[in-house]
């Protein structure tokens, strides 16, 4: 056999091998092999997690019940829920990343301008903000989801009195570990963006992070993952709420909107929810126009709105225009839940800082929810709600 034939040969059995080896590590059993099939998710360049949406749904969100892939609660099951203080002034308008919550709380923190509170666990937001101070009441709230969940603000109330919520912060041991203060953190993990609403805009309506920042810097720098240091799940003690399918279309009423005004003399956060029936949502107004979300232009809705009417009065804490405000989150009230087109008139009852807010019908049984996004609206006693 001459020198080019013999090289020939050797070249073809080359590569027929390199043929069988390659086709081994796709099709055998191996690890290498398993872990080549498996799907998963990677972040954007701005920050949000991109799942498969082709996949199969079944796995329920223990937050708000919604059906994910097994690829996403992958992906959630290795974080604790994240709470982020986010404002709701016309000069933050569109804010970042509300469309992205399971749940939502909003409530008054001043001068008739709502917040809220927006909680993240089994969704992903590319960017989130403007992110503003913390209130006592809110803490209150993000209290219920178990075991150290974190809490991201920048600042908060800090006057000496029942509204001081940096002391409450440390007396409840979280300065250092689940409380995500931006004085603390800042850049790259929070940054404040000027330009971003494309209209000039006061500094404190700039500061802005994404939920995989956050969640990132909580494993690396406060080592809370879905558990802690001491091997404790986020999820111990927290109570899910129950949930139930969506009321067949033909007992879907054609029309309903829940009107609310927190403060009379503020009407520019007056709140509209406009139901639509085919979808079986509640599309959001805010002052009159669409509340859309500035990430993907779309409009806020939610798939249920639990009124919670709370005493409001003022902190008297001597702060400016004694403006630091306090609710009665914990005891119990009435309570309007709105899901399917349709008002339930219940009760709510919460019986400590980190006891979960219970809702009840008018016959005393628990409350289940369509599976979807909860919106909270906190209420005060002397609030408007009408029903239409």
């Amino acid at each position: 056999m001459s020198k080019n034939k013999l090289l020939s040969a050797i070249l073809v059995l080359t590569a027929y091998a390199l043929s069988l080896g390659a086709t081994y590590l796709l099709f055998s059993e191996t690890p290498l092999a398993a872990k080549s099939t498996v799907s998963l998710p990677t972040a954007s360049i701005s920050g949000n997690m991109l799942f498969d949406e082709t996949l199969p749904k079944t796995e329920p969100c223990p937050l708000n019940g919604t059906l994910y892939s097994k690829q996403q609660k992958d992906w959630w099951e290795k974080h604790r829920p994240v709470g982020i203080m986010i404002e709701n002034h016309e000069e933050a308008r569109p804010q970042s990343g509300l469309s992205s919550a399971d749940v939502l709380y909003e409530a008054v923190a001043e001068g008739g301008i709502t917040r809220f509170l927006a909680i993240y666990h089994c969704n992903s937001a590319e960017i989130v903000g403007p992110v503003r101070s913390a209130r006592t009441y809110f803490l209150d709230f993000i209290s219920e989801y178990g075991t150290s969940p974190l809490y991201v603000h920048v600042g908060g109330a800090n006057q000496d009195g029942p509204a001081d919520a940096l002391s409450q912060i440390e007396d409840y041991g979280w300065v250092g570990l689940n409380d995500m203060n931006q004085f603390s953190i800042g850049f790259p993990t929070f940054w404040r963006d000027y330009d971003r609403l494309g209209h000039p805009v006061a500094t404190e309506h700039t500061m802005y992070s994404t939920t995989e920042k956050l969640l990132q810097f909580a494993v690396a720098k406060r080592k809370l993952g879905a558990i802690d240091e001491d091997g404790i799940s986020w999820a111990k003690g927290f109570i899910p709420y129950s949930f139930k399918e969506n009321a067949p279309v033909e007992k879907r009423p054609a029309t309903q909107k829940v009107h609310l005004e927190f403060w009379t003399e503020a009407p520019e956060y007056a709140i509209d929810w406009i139901y639509e029936p085919v979808a079986n949502i509640y599309k959001r107004n805010n002052g009159g126009k669409p509340h859309t979300d500035f990430n993907n232009k779309k409009q806020l809705t939610a798939k249920n709105i639990v009124v919670l009417k709370m005493i409001e009065t003022s902190a008297n804490d001597g702060y400016e225009n004694n403006q630091h405000l306090l609710y009665r989150t914990k005891g119990v009230g009435k309570a309007h839940i709105f899901m399917d087109g349709k008002e339930t008139v219940g009760t709510w009852r919460k019986d400590s800082r980190t006891a979960r807010t219970l809702l009840f019908d008018n016959t005393g049984l628990p409350i289940k929810f369509d599976k979807g996004t909860i919106w909270f609206e906190i209420l005060p006693t002397d609030g408007i709600l009408t029903v239409k």
